[in-house]
């Protein structure tokens, strides 16, 4: 056997062993079901975990855009016209948010956290300076009384109304950024401090939250299920609220936003629970997109999570009282909130009834800079880029009693939005790229495999052929050496003379002597 004969079966041999243990693997699907196993092991809450360092000090920075809405006509809405918005800001914040007073709980299958939030002003990325610039909004401590007093008699509000009148407090209010986000000693506060201790003289949209946390939280670390990772267990204490009209509305349901369980598919909703709204909400998938060369999937609350009962019934449990529903797009959370009349939405009513933006001028909603969503890399089901953009209103209708708002008419009407974003930082990207391309590589071998199969199946044709062809080639030099043999040995068997000598004529009579053999000499026949 030549050699060449013996690299062919060689070739032959381990390319047939390729394929078949490739396909055998691919079908069976080992390396598959070893990561998804591996990554269920690994990506929990527990101190042993890659994923705990992270979810206790999130890397990425978190930072707050707060954008106000500054009333240009207030007198003109009063008398009965609409309100004219001009959104100005970004104020920004950085927001640091570690894990605190971490417990684990029932043998490490739980872990109780608590995660307060200090904000530090930004001034390169914000528009302007909160404690110089001045915005005309809306009173709300002004508001919350007169919705205190609705259920009171019209005598009572009456004189409230005159005491207030009496103080100079009107319905809108000029005051900086800083004051209406960060609190100030409202006068008409103070005065109902005076006479009920526990109601406090301070007022602002962010009063008393930097340096607190949003309650006490109960997770589930995933060691028992990998698809409880992250999910809340208990908020102070509570499995469920009682807010709400329904036991549906009330559940809390996902995580809060922070971490998701590994191996997401596009199919499934993901649920968050937002303490700020009081609710869940659900996430569904929108499109897969690219964050610093992670491929990710960009999830998204969808229209139905804010739709009118008319058109989504399972949001009628959020109508309180039942039966007092808002239309789509708006949320009222002052079951939640004592006080005023807090309604919430997406930012300049985006996904809403077009009646609640066309109720004031100014709004331009879009999709681009309103859509809350979260991009996830769906594998370790990590976020590695958010925007939650959510926006503050307060409804204001007449008011018997308080002749300031005998013209007006019912406005939900938008107070302030705000954008808290986050985005992987480099360090932790580049980790996760070389982290996501060993799992590619890992899950892939079989495929791998099965490649270097089929090129070396390639390589045995070309050399198969190759012989093939080397072999015919020989065959037809054998050919031709073979013919040229023949007729040179045809050549040479010509006949020759026996005789050297030349041929002599001696005698005229005689025949001619063949000169190419030796003839008998005539003879008389002999007579009988």
């Amino acid at each position: 056997m030549t050699r060449r004969s013996c690299a062919i079966y060689a070739t032959g041999i381990v390319c047939a062993h390729l394929l078949i243990v490739g396909i055998a693997l691919l079908v069976a699907q080992v390396f598959q079901t070893m990561i998804e196993s591996r990554l269920k092991q690994e990506i929990t809450l527990t101190e042993k975990s890659q994923v705990f360092e992270g979810w206790k000090n999130p890397p990425p920075p978190v930072y707050m855009e707060y954008y106000f809405f500054n009333v240009t006509n207030p007198e003109e809405f009063l008398a009965g016209g609409k309100a004219s918005l001009k959104q100005i800001g970004p104020y920004t914040y950085r927001e640091y948010r570690p894990r605190e007073n971490i417990t684990f709980l029932e043998n490490g299958t739980k872990l109780y956290a608590l995660n307060p939030k200090t904000f530090v002003f930004v001034p390169e990325k914000s528009a302007g300076n909160p404690e110089v610039d001045i915005i005309q909004t809306v009173n709300i401590p002004f508001v919350a009384v007169m919705n205190e007093l609705n259920s009171y008699s019209f005598i009572l509000r009456t004189l409230v109304s005159m005491y207030m009148k009496s103080l100079g407090i009107e319905l809108f209010m000029s005051r900086t950024v800083h004051e209406v986000l960060w609190g100030f000693k409202d006068p008409l506060l103070t005065k109902i401090h005076s006479m009920k201790p526990e109601v406090d003289e301070y007022f602002g949209l962010m009063w008393k939250k930097n340096g607190t946390h949003e309650g006490e939280f109960v997770f589930h670390t995933g060691e028992e299920n990998y698809l409880d990772f992250g999910k809340i267990d208990t908020w102070n204490g509570l499995r469920e609220m009682s807010w709400w009209s329904s036991n549906q509305s009330n559940m809390i349901n996902g995580t809060d936003g922070a971490v998701f369980h590994p191996l997401i598919n596009r199919n499934e909703l993901l649920y968050i629970f937002a303490a700020d709204l009081c609710r869940s909400i659900h996430l569904a998938y929108v499109k897969d997109v690219e964050v610093k060369g992670i491929q990710a999937f960009r999830f998204a609350p969808p229209n139905d999570v804010l739709m009118s009962p008319k058109d989504n019934p399972a949001n009628e449990g959020f109508c309180v009282p039942a039966g007092d529903c808002l239309g789509t797009g708006v949320l009222k959370v002052s079951v939640c909130r004592e006080g005023a009349p807090i309604v919430v939405s997406f930012p300049h009513f985006y996904q809403a009834d077009p009646k609640y933006i066309n109720a004031v001028e100014g709004l331009n909603p879009n999709k681009e800079e309103h859509e809350t969503y979260l991009d996830l890399q769906p594998t370790t089901g990590v976020p590695i880029r958010a925007c939650k953009r959510a926006q503050l209103n307060i409804i204001l209708k007449r008011v018997q009693g308080f002749p300031k708002t005998k013209f007006i008419n019912e406005t939900i009407f938008p107070i302030m939005f705000v954008n808290e974003t986050a985005t992987i930082d480099d360090d932790s990207a580049a980790q996760m790229r070389t982290m996501l391309l060993i799992v590619t590589l890992v899950s892939n071998f079989p495929l791998l495999i099965v490649g270097l199969g089929v090129i070396l199946l390639m390589i045995l044709v070309v050399l198969f052929c190759r012989n093939r062809q080397k072999k015919n080639e020989v065959k037809r030099i054998d050919f031709a050496e073979a013919f040229h043999s023949f007729t040179t040995a045809k050549e040479d068997t010509a006949y020759t003379q026996v005789s050297d000598k030349p041929e002599e004529q001696t005698d005229t009579n005689q025949p001619m002597r063949n000169g190419s053999y030796i003839a008998m000499s005539p003879v008389e026949a002999q007579k009988c």
